[in-house]
This record gives structure tokens, C-alpha cells and sequence, in this order.
């Protein structure tokens, strides 16, 4: 059976996200120095159809934990808007060409007719919790991978259901202060590092899921 991880930048203070989300600051005040370690890498560049960025250590734990995936997940917060906007027509934060090209099973309270988008994504709307979104993208990924994009919650969910069998955490050295913390709501999981590399710009921890 295809393994379902999930990778996220923290800060040293165990935010994901800062304060104060808005449709100008999707991921809060200060939230986009979580990520900004990703953007010099030529890995993310590249898979984004963008020229230029760093071949390093970051750039390798980018293509690991991008490898081999066939369906990702995502909470409905990640697709966004954010919470107290509304747009029947919303289709997510990026381009008609979206990152992913792959299947996208997203995490909602409402319905809505699946969503193609160019490149290969397809984000289907799934209603039916945790349990049916992942059986679903296993189906849709075959012997490949099912990966967490995100959010918080996303993550939080899966692993206090014991489903999440790897998290990789990018701990970038940044205190936010508040906003969306990872590991709050997430149950007693038993996280066991199997590997660190470690950058000027971030440590990624990479962590196995024990079941009990």
C-alpha cells in the first residue's frame, strides 16, 4: 500500500503559519518566511516553471519529498479563501496551471462539482471526512504516494487518526510569535527521526509515524 506523508516549514516556535490570514496575506503576518528557504532552491523553481535558484542540500530535500507522489490531500483552509471571504467561483491560490499535476482531494463541508484545472490537477471536493478523502486518493495514485499539502489541520487530522505513516518538517530558525501552530490537536503520536539535513537557511527533520 502507497504511504501517506506530509511535509510543512515551522518555525522555531511551532508556527505554520502566522498571525492575521487575509486574501493579501494568505499565510499570516511574517508567514512567508517559512517558505523563503524553498524559493532559492532550483528544485521548487523548476517545478513551479521557473528558471534560476540554488542546486544544494534545501534543494535536494525539495525533489525527496516531492517524489514519487500520486494524488495529493488538502484541507479546505489550504485551498482557501480564507476564512470570512466567500467566492462560489474560487479556484484556489494559484495560476490556471496549478503546482500539482496530479489529483487533489480537498477536505470541505461543501459541495462542488470536481474542478480541472491545466497541467494535470484535478481538485475534487470530498465531504465525507478524513477516512474517505484518503482511500480515495490512494485509489486515484495508485502504487505512488499520497502527500499532505496542507494545512495545519490537514495534517493534525491524519495524525491524530494514526493515519499518517512519514512528516518532514522544515524548521526554519524565525520566531512568529502566534498563528497556526502544527502539533496542537494532533493526539500522542510517536514521531521516530530517521533522518536530518541540516542548511544555513532551515533543519528538515524527517520523521516516521510509529503505530502503536
Amino acid at each position: 500500500m502507497s504511504q501517506l506523508t506530509a511535509q510543512i516549514s515551522m518555525s522555531l516556535d511551532g508556527y505554520v503559519a502566522g498571525p492575521n490570514e487575509s486574501m493579501e496575506n494568505p499565510i499570516g503576518a511574517g508567514g512567508m518566511r517559512l517558505h523563503e528557504w524553498a524559493f532559492a532552491t532550483a528544485s521548487w523553481n523548476a517545478q513551479h516553471g521557473r528558471s534560476g535558484g540554488e542546486d544544494n542540500a534545501d534543494s535536494k530535500v525539495v525533489d525527496e519529498v516531492t517524489a514519487n507522489i500520486g494524488a495529493y490531500i488538502m484541507g479546505r483552509n489550504m485551498f482557501g479563501p480564507p476564512p470570512g471571504t466567500s467566492d462560489p467561483d474560487w479556484k484556489g491560490w494559484w495560476d490556471d496551471e496549478p503546482p500539482f499535476h496530479v489529483p487533489v482531494f480537498v477536505l470541505t463541508h461543501h459541495q462542488r462539482e470536481p474542478l480541472e484545472m491545466q497541467g494535470g490537477t484535478t481538485f475534487t471536493f470530498v465531504t465525507d471526512g478524513i477516512e474517505s478523502a484518503l482511500e480515495r486518493a490512494r485509489s486515484a495514485a495508485g502504487d505512488r504516494d499520497v502527500a499532505i499539502a496542507g494545512g495545519a489541520s490537514a495534517i493534525q487530522q491524519y495524525l491524530a487518526a494514526g493515519l499518517l505513516d512519514e512528516l518532514h518538517l522544515h524548521v526554519v530558525p524565525v520566531l512568529l510569535g502566534g498563528g497556526k501552530r502544527l502539533l496542537d490537536n494532533a493526539g500522542d503520536p510517536k514521531l521516530e527521526p530517521v533522518d536530518v539535513v541540516a542548511s544555513p537557511a532551515v533543519t528538515h527533520v524527517k520523521y516516521r509515524v510509529v503505530r502503536n
